[in-house]
């Protein structure tokens, strides 16, 4: 039988190819969209090289001080994160690194930008950046002031050619010139906390690391030995918080430990919440909330699509029911029919998505970044389409089971 529904459904969507490129093109897009979306998120939130450990991992990003009428919100100075940050006792290690600063350096008479971060020694231990030459510099030689520095393989392709190796060599910015004592694999921007072309000791940043300001320009990163560990380095950190000494001009500081994902929703949807997972249920409704209504309107399509073809066919259905179909057996073949239809945008989605997404690898619209089908989502996304399928067709062939012959005949 279900082969027969199969032929039928084949022929009802070959003799209406204008609504059916109409329904395929709704559900293949749509699927498309959301594998392509999760892959990019996917890729930023998910642990990848070099942040492997971000499960043991809590970001502090910015101190928050406030008094009535006034506030100031900023990444950290050196001096907080000497005084106050480097004194936790919990964590196994704690990295130092500023944001990206661009500097600017010159080849042959071309310009070259070459965005560098500025970190401690510890930093080389929390993330695991994959050395193509060279090493990382130590503790020693940033008291000792050496000029050393680490250059990712673009700024080493572009600063000194291709097979080349520069351990040794010299690279000047920003009119300093620095060893080379390391070179890694490159990281994307899209991950901001990794993401550099050059690595310096932070004693060469142009920030005033001798000021006792608590604005400036880093962040820490915080390493667990394990996952156990976290709740209790956030509760360190809270009462090294509550211990800040504040000049007369503000009378509360904020500042949180925060998980990776806890560091964008607090950000962007709770900078007022002082729970600890701020901002994440909140921003994951939202997300599903939009997700459901992006799936809801194909789902409305594709009703408004199948109760048009139900008076088409009602010479069908009327020449069906004379000759003794029951209305379960037009039920049951009218939603094959549309599970076969979502099945087959289904998989053209994927595909779709499987083209959009080497099509966006090979063009390095984004620098070294390099998307994935993450196939859980994939699984998940297909299912669920697979149901709106599913649904879109009730309604329509209940509506078909109850035309009258009459009715139906003389519609034709």
């Amino acid at each position: 039988m279900l082969s027969n529904y199969f032929k039928i459904a084949i022929a009802v969507l070959k003799r209406r190819k204008f609504f059916t490129f109409i329904s395929l093109f709704g559900i293949s897009f749509t699927l498309m969209i959301i594998i392509v979306l999760t892959a990019l998120l996917d890729h930023v939130l998910s642990p990848s090289y070099p942040d492997v450990n971000r499960d043991r991992e809590l970001y502090i990003t910015e101190v928050k001080m406030t008094s009535q009428g006034s506030m100031s919100q900023s990444p950290l100075s050196y001096y907080y994160f000497r005084q106050y940050i480097s004194k936790l006792k919990i964590p196994v290690s704690i990295a130092l690194a500023s944001e990206p600063q661009a500097t600017n350096t010159y080849v042959s008479n071309k310009k070259i930008v070459i965005n560098i971060k500025y970190t401690n020694d510890q930093f080389w231990d929390v993330f695991q950046y994959k050395f193509t030459e060279g090493k990382p510099y130590t503790q020693q030689q940033i008291d000792n002031g050496e000029k050393v520095i680490v250059i990712s393989e673009d700024t080493r392709r572009n600063y000194f050619g291709d097979d080349q190796h520069v351990t040794g060599k010299y690279i000047e910015t920003d009119n300093v010139q620095y060893r080379v004592i390391g070179v890694v694999k490159n990281v994307p921007v899209t991950l901001r906390y990794n993401y550099g072309d050059a690595f310096l000791p932070y004693t060469e940043s142009k920030s005033n690391l001798s000021s006792h300001a608590y604005e400036g320009i880093f962040i820490a990163t915080l390493l667990a030995r394990n996952k156990s560990d976290l709740p209790r380095i956030q509760e360190e950190y809270q009462q090294i918080v509550s211990k800040v000494q504040l000049n007369g001009q503000y009378d509360k500081v904020q500042s949180y430990a925060d998980p990776y994902l806890v560091v964008f929703t607090r950000q962007s949807v709770a900078a007022d919440d002082d729970s600890q997972d701020a901002g994440v249920v909140k921003t994951f409704s939202g997300a599903g909330a939009l997700l459901f209504l992006f799936l809801l309107l194909p789902t409305l399509n594709l009703v408004n699509i199948n109760i048009s073809r139900i008076s088409e066919r009602s010479s069908e259905i009327g020449i069906r029911k004379s000759f003794g179909a029951s209305s379960k057996v037009l039920i049951l073949q009218f939603i094959v029919e549309n599970i076969i239809l979502t099945v087959i945008g289904g998989i053209l989605g994927v595909v779709l998505a499987v083209v959009v997404i080497q099509i966006f690898n090979y063009s390095q619209f984004v620098d070294n970044l390099h998307l994935a089908v993450n196939f859980t989502v994939l699984f998940y996304s297909f299912l669920v389409s697979l149901i709106f399928g599913l649904l879109s067709g009730v309604y329509p062939a209940w509506r078909m089971s109850k035309m009258n012959v009459v009715t139906a005949l003389k519609a034709s």
